[in-house]
């Protein structure tokens, strides 16, 4: 994918927001096509966002709160579902963690275009425990590792070259081959899911949005109007 010349344009304006229309007819979504638990179908949708060639499919817009109720979006990677939850990781100092700190909620959308789908989650959040944000860290390529470090995550800085020195800082305490640490500020939230909805794009904008809710400790199935 070639970055368009910000100086040629591309010939669309916003005058043509309008007009942009996708007619979406790929496929169907019925109730007697879900899994029995949302975990069981999310897992057969992800195979598919990967057979797809979905770029990133494990992206997924997460969007906080905090004490004043205003909310903030941005795009994170999931990096672990399962019947607990849908797990991501951070810097506890950035912003989405001050705001999970003071609004203990969340909301997550994977945003499926190439497949015409999107998963939506929503739920109460708490923190990985250390064990297990530790066995993550492991994994992470040592780039990501010493950025981790590196980065005062959502705080106002003078401009490009304060970030590169405080990288070359950080690079130049570890070494080349020293490990490096999991940091104290550094780690995972995880969503606890109250609800899941599968949305599949139908013509004429008659979509199908089949959701899992819980409910007294069990999970009920209902479709949505689109």
């Amino acid at each position: 994918m070639t970055v368009p010349d910000e100086d040629k344009g591309c010939g669309v304006t916003l005058d043509d927001l309008a007009r942009m229309r996708e007619n979406y007819t790929m496929a169907g979504l019925d109730e007697t096509q879900l899994a029995g638990d949302w975990v069981t179908q999310f897992d057969r949708w992800l195979g598919q966002a990967v057979q797809g060639g979905v770029t990133e499919p494990n992206a997924m817009v997460l969007s906080t709160a905090g004490r004043a109720g205003a909310p903030t979006t941005r795009t994170v990677l999931a990096k672990a579902v399962d019947e607990r939850g849908v797990v991501f990781y951070t810097n506890y100092t950035s912003a989405k963690s001050h705001d999970l700190e003071e609004n203990p909620w969340a909301a997550v959308t994977f945003p499926w275009f190439q497949l015409q789908r999107q998963i939506h989650v929503r739920g109460p959040v708490h923190r990985v425990d250390e064990a297990e944000s530790l066995t993550y860290w492991k994994t992470r390529p040592r780039s990501s590792q010493i950025g981790a470090w590196s980065s005062p995550q959502s705080a106002v800085v003078a401009g490009r070259d304060e970030l590169d020195r405080l990288e070359k800082h950080i690079l130049e305490q570890f070494g080349e081959e020293q490990e490096v640490p999991l940091p104290p500020h550094w780690g995972g939230w995880r969503i606890e899911p109250v609800a899941v909805e599968f949305w599949q794009g139908r013509t004429g904008r008659m979509h199908d949005r089949l959701r899992y809710r819980l409910v007294d400790g069990r999970w009920l199935i209902e479709r949505l109007a689109p």
